[in-house]
């Protein structure tokens, strides 16, 4: 056989035989910090029934705590989401936002604490994704070196978003450092900020920024 032939064979062989980015369960514990003030967070996938999935962050500290969950499904590699939920609890405060995402009728709606302009409904495009999927997002497309970029349907508004690729940074995760792909994305006032480590099915650390202060700031402990 040619050797070039050969070579292009076995380089296709590795390809075909190399193992796809997949979803699978996990729990992730956090070291954080929210409104200024340490918190635990924790990240957590679980499948619920075939391609459907639970998708869940939880924050708390001394000022309260706050819980967004996501219902997904997975089709044709894409991450759709059917329903959300936000709950937040500050001191005597408590607020809570709903959406739901009609795929049939392709558009969301949201309920809750919104005001009356952001219960929708939008109109739903194929690709379209939440901000809690968006982190999941990005942890597959970092992996597989895709284009960064989405359109966020979320809190009674649909927009593009796209992170920029900020090259190699090190994060420590359980005392140990380890080798991160950085992103971000900037828009007016806010800004986030996304660590991915290869072979981890969740950020090594995600901060959000508003106004040049830290709004959020979750550092990976432990993943299992």
């Amino acid at each position: 056989m040619n050797p070039l032939r050969a070579t292009l064979l076995l380089a296709t062989l590795l390809l075909a035989t190399t193992p796809a980015w997949a979803v699978k369960p996990f729990v992730a514990d956090y070291d954080a910090s929210w409104k200024g003030v340490q918190a635990n967070a924790r990240i957590t996938l679980n499948n619920t029934s075939g391609d459907r999935w639970n998708y869940e962050l939880s924050i708390s500290n001394p000022l309260g705590s706050s819980r967004q969950l996501t219902v997904f499904e997975e089709r044709g590699g894409m991450f759709r989401p059917l329903s959300g939920s936000d709950v937040t609890q500050l001191l005597f405060k408590k607020s809570q936002r709903d959406a739901v995402y009609d795929w049939g009728r392709h558009e969301a709606r949201w309920s809750g604490d919104v005001k009356p302009d952001r219960m929708g409904p939008i109109r739903l495009q194929d690709g379209d994704m939440d901000g809690m999927l968006i982190n999941l997002a990005i942890v597959r497309d970092v992996a597989a070196g895709k284009p960064l970029s989405y359109r966020l349907v979320d809190n009674g508004t649909a927009h593009p978003q796209t992170y920029q690729n900020m090259g190699k940074d090190t994060v420590t995760i359980d005392g140990q450092p380890r080798t991160a792909t950085k992103v971000a994305r900037n828009s007016d006032d806010k800004q986030v900020i996304v660590w991915i480590v290869d072979g981890l099915p969740t950020p090594a650390r995600i901060l959000q920024r508003r106004d040049g202060r830290d709004e959020i700031d979750l550092t990976l402990r432990t993943v299992r």
